[in-house]
């Protein structure tokens, strides 16, 4: 299969991504994204929680601020 051929498939999807600021590479923080999740209904803190994540995913805290708020934030259609 080609780049081409497989743009072709994905490309309503990926014009949804774009058009919302949503990046190809996001994908790789839903794991620490649904950790996070985890720990904070079993009613973690949330700076202890970023603080577990940033030393876990090698990620400084503020990065994982934004990924957070990022990945929690409504995508409205």
């Amino acid at each position: 299969m080609k780049v081409k051929e497989l743009i072709k498939i994905g490309k309503e999807i990926m014009k949804m991504l774009h058009e919302r600021g949503i990046k190809m590479e996001d994908y790789q923080h839903l794991p620490m994204v649904e950790e996070f999740d985890i720990m904070k209904n079993m009613g973690e803190k949330t700076t202890y929680i970023i603080a577990h994540l940033s030393e876990k995913y090698g990620i400084c805290e503020r990065k994982i601020y934004k990924i957070i708020g990022k990945m929690i934030m409504d995508c409205t259609f």
